[in-house]
C-alpha cells in the first residue's frame, strides 16, 4: 500500500517547512529521494504527487518539501499567500533549508534507516542541488531537472541596476497574475557569496554520480543551460527528452490520472539511474 506521511521541518530563520514522504508500506526502509522544487514552485505543484507515487511504486521513499521562504504557508500550501516571506528569500536560505531537510532525513528519529539520500532538483532547485551536492557527501546521487546554470539567469540582466537602486523588483506570475516581489537582497547574497553560489564552479567539484536531464522544448530555461552544466562536469550523464518543456509537460492544477509522457520518461530515467 502506498501511503504518505506529513511533517513540518524548521527551516531558515526558524520558519517551518511543510514536507511529506510517500512510500510503499511493503518497503518501509527503501532508499530515500529528496525533491527540491523551483522558483515560484511548491511541493504539491502540478503532477508532483503523481511523481512521488511513481517513485514509491518503483522502490523508493520520496520526500518533497516547501522551501521555507517560497511564499506558501501551512494554511495555504498551494498558494503564494505570504509574499513578504517570498520577497525575503535568498539562495543561501534555500541552501540552509536543503541542509536542514537532509539533517532531518538522516537524523534517525523521524525517518528510519536513512544514512544517505538521492537528490532531484528542478530549475532553481537544480542549481541549489548542484551547490549542495558539491558540499554534502550524504547526497549519493544527483539528478537535475531543467536546472539553471547561473543564478543571474533567473531575471533580466538589464534590470539589475535599477533593482539595486529601488531595493525591490516585481515580476508577474503568469499563472496566478500576482506581481511577485524580489528584494535586492538576492543580488547582495550573490555578491557576498560569489564563490559558493557559482554553479559551474560547484558543478566541476561534484564527485558523486550525476544525471543532467533537460527538455528540448524548454523556453523558460533553454537547453543551453544543460549544455553549460555538462561542459563544467563532463563526467555527468546527459539526457535530452524530446518535446519536454520546462515542467516536462505538466501544469498546475494537474487533474489527469497519469503522468505526461515526457514527465514519465524523466521519472523512469531518474529511477534507472538511482538503481544502477
Amino acid at each position: 500500500m502506498i501511503v504518505k506521511q506529513h511533517y513540518t521541518i524548521p527551516g531558515a530563520k526558524g520558519r517551518g517547512m511543510t514536507a511529506d514522504i510517500t512510500y510503499d508500506t511493503l518497503h518501509p526502509y527503501a532508499p530515500l529521494v529528496i525533491f527540491a522544487h523551483g522558483i515560484r514552485g511548491f511541493k504539491d505543484w502540478g503532477a508532483h504527487n503523481l511523481v512521488a507515487q511513481h517513485f514509491a511504486e518503483n522502490g523508493f521513499r520520496f520526500l518533497k518539501f516547501n522551501f521555507s521562504h517560497n511564499g506558501t504557508t501551512a494554511d495555504n500550501p498551494t498558494e503564494f499567500a505570504d509574499l513578504i516571506a517570498f520577497s525575503d528569500n535568498t539562495f543561501s536560505f534555500e541552501l540552509e533549508d536543503l541542509q536542514l531537510v537532509i539533517d532531518f532525513a538522516c537524523g534517525g528519529s523521524a525517518i528510519p534507516r536513512v544514512n544517505s539520500v538521492y537528490l532531484i532538483g528542478h530549475s532553481l532547485g537544480g542549481g541549489i542541488g548542484i551547490v549542495k551536492t558539491a558540499e554534502d557527501k550524504r547526497i549519493k546521487k544527483l539528478v537535475t531537472m531543467a536546472a539553471i546554470s547561473n543564478f543571474h539567469n533567473l531575471w533580466p540582466k538589464e534590470a539589475e541596476k535599477q533593482w539595486r537602486l529601488q531595493g525591490v523588483m516585481y515580476l508577474k506570475n503568469s499563472r496566478t497574475g500576482q506581481n511577485m516581489p524580489y528584494k535586492s537582497s538576492l543580488l547582495l547574497d550573490l555578491d557576498l557569496n560569489s564563490v559558493r553560489l557559482d554553479i559551474p564552479l560547484k558543478a566541476s567539484e561534484i564527485k558523486q554520480p550525476w544525471l543532467i536531464i533537460h527538455g528540448d522544448a524548454d523556453t523558460s530555461v533553454p537547453l543551453s543551460h544543460a549544455e553549460q552544466l555538462h561542459a563544467a562536469q563532463p563526467n555527468a550523464g546527459f539526457l535530452v527528452i524530446p518535446g519536454a518543456d520546462h515542467t516536462f509537460n505538466a501544469s498546475h492544477p494537474y487533474q489527469l490520472p497519469n503522468l505526461p509522457a515526457q514527465l514519465l520518461a524523466f521519472c523512469d530515467a531518474a529511477i534507472g539511474f538511482f538503481k544502477k
